[in-house]
């Protein structure tokens, strides 16, 4: 797995739009159409409740519900697609399957829906991701994960029974394990000609004007005529030549 490049693409936002507007959808047919869709959720260790491994991102109980998961689902998502486009879709289908499964063996009897487990596994991954790989971009958006949303690890306790902290929990537990279990840098750091190993300074056009102890070449009349040498230094050794006289 090779390292990549940061370059936005017009698809990364598209996906992460797509993505939450499906929720959407599925939230105005259930109400059009007076569907019972939490039935659908995660419901552990029975038989019937594996279904809502699937499905229970999809279902919400109420606009609040859906309106406090879609813009956090949303930042998110674009975040992963951004920073690690190679394992993106590998981190968000398993991250899902693997945090709605842990929902349903730690949950209790009781339907569990929504896609709050997902925001959590995104929430843990993208901070832990971003601490283990030591590179400063990735890190600043781990602070930012934590400014953002640090608050949230209050509610994979059971304060309010109300809410599936279970699958808070397992999508925290899935995020960070995965953020261990891909390893190797998948940004690539920036690196300046001088920092290459093939780097050769005798070589170099910039170098090449100056002697060993920094000061400008005195004795290349052509400098100033030569197309190839950059207009900064022929700025620099006009400007020094001027000040001579």
């Amino acid at each position: 797995m090779g390292n990549t490049k940061l370059i936005f693409k017009t698809k990364m936002l598209a996906y992460s739009f797509a993505i939450v507007l499906s929720l959407w959808i599925v939230f105005w047919a259930e109400l059009e159409f007076n569907l019972k869709l939490h039935k659908f959720g995660v419901f552990p260790q029975t038989l019937g409740g594996l279904k809502g491994i699937l499905f229970s991102p999809f279902i919400h109980g109420d606009i609040k519900h859906l309106s406090n998961n879609s813009i956090p689902l949303f930042i998110l998502l674009l975040s992963l697609f951004y920073f690690y486009e190679k394992i993106s879709w590998k981190v968000l289908l398993w991250g899902a399957l693997l945090t709605g499964l842990l929902t349903w063996v730690l949950g209790r009897p009781a339907y569990h829906i929504g896609a709050s487990g997902i925001v959590y596994m995104l929430v843990s991954f993208l901070f832990f991701k971003g601490v283990f790989s030591k590179q400063i971009s990735l890190l600043a958006v781990s602070f930012l994960i934590v400014f953002l949303y640090g608050s949230l690890i209050w509610y994979v306790f059971p304060i309010d029974p109300l809410i599936s902290w279970e699958g808070h929990l397992s999508g925290l537990i899935v995020g960070f394990l995965f953020s261990i279990i891909f390893k190797k840098k998948l940004v690539e750091k920036k690196k300046y000609e001088w920092e290459k190993e093939d780097f050769n300074p005798e070589d170099d056009l910039f170098l090449q004007h100056f002697d060993e102890d920094g000061n400008f070449i005195e004795n290349k009349d052509e400098i100033l005529e030569d197309e190839e040498n950059p207009p900064i230094i022929k700025y620099f050794y006009k400007r020094n030549r001027e000040e001579e006289k």
